[in-house]
């Protein structure tokens, strides 16, 4: 063997050994790393057109706890109340999927496979505080478990559990109307039907400014444009992507749950002139890693700027 084979082949061997090593590495801080972590995703939202009174609203929203996912146990639904109620926030909005299945996905009805009881989870993040409320929305695997289950035991701790409801809250002397709505796999397969319920419910609310939450950010294109609900839609906040759970740079996110692609996957949005926040959740789904992509809760402050004319 020539010496020019040897230093390819030893080349080739060194090349295999890095990768290998960056593998483990990668897929052990995967793992064991960056799922116990917990960021403050703390962002300000400027909203053309936000009623001035709702100027500096400071919201915590919370998704994806998947109690009983990887390194979401007791103590990190105690770190996430915590951490919440240090924020001061005026709203607390929780965003659905707050089960794990054993099998990662589609669960029965049983309490024997979840990876969390119920009851421990609503025990578990019970304590938040917020100057306007908590408020609930439930998301796909409440509802492959139970939507009824699952929102009993969140009424049962104190919080207002919204299932295409509104629920009007002030500030500063004026009204916000928050509505939050079924899981988009429960709301009705035509978009103008989904567009109705939400015209239907607001108009019974009265006037002010509206809020909307939703599990999956896919709803957005059922509530605003030719569907708005309300030329008073300011916000959406929702979850579900996890942020794609993975994010490599260059690459970006390789897999995000939505029908959208990218477009939804993570962060602050603007489509159809109506603002979104879509945030990374806390727990794990299906694969028990996240990469660049941390658990957070994300503390949004608003703030009011001229309509644009």
């Amino acid at each position: 063997m020539s010496f020019s084979h040897r230093r390819i082949r030893k080349y080739i061997f060194l090349g295999l050994a890095a990768i290998t090593v960056s593998t483990v590495v990668a897929l052990s801080y995967a793992y064991f790393i960056e799922p116990r972590r917990l960021v403050i995703n703390r962002q300000e939202i400027a909203i053309s057109g936000l009623d001035p009174a709702l100027d500096g609203l400071r919201i915590v929203a919370i998704g994806d706890v998947h109690g009983g996912s990887n390194h979401v146990d007791d103590a990190k639904l105690r770190e996430l109340v915590a951490n919440a109620d240090q924020q001061d926030p005026d709203l607390i909005v929780l965003l659905g999927d707050y089960v794990a299945g054993r099998n990662g996905v589609a669960i029965p009805p049983l309490d024997s496979d979840l990876r969390m009881q119920v009851k421990d989870i609503a025990d578990g993040l019970a304590g938040l505080q917020a100057k306007l409320g908590v408020f609930v929305v439930l998301g796909n695997h409440d509802g492959w478990y139970g939507d009824g289950l699952v929102a009993a035991q969140f009424e049962r701790v104190g919080y207002r559990v919204l299932q295409n409801e509104v629920a009007v809250v002030e500030r500063n002397g004026r009204p916000l109307r928050i509505i939050g709505f079924k899981d988009i796999l429960q709301l009705p397969n035509r978009w103008e039907e989904t567009s109705m319920i939400g015209k239907r419910v607001l108009n019974a609310a009265g006037d002010g400014n509206v809020i909307a939450l939703e599990h999956h950010p896919d709803i957005m294109p059922m509530i605003t444009g030719k569907l708005s609900i309300s030329p008073d839609l300011k916000l959406v906040l929702a979850a579900h992507t996890h942020g794609g759970q993975v994010w490599f740079p260059v690459i970006g996110t390789p897999i995000v749950p939505s029908t959208f692609g990218q477009k939804y996957s993570y962060g602050h949005i603007v489509d159809n002139n109506v603002d979104l926040f879509v945030t990374s959740g806390v727990g794990t789904s299906i694969l028990p890693i996240r990469f660049m992509m941390p658990p957070e809760i994300a503390v949004l402050t608003l703030r009011s700027t001229a309509a644009s004319p």
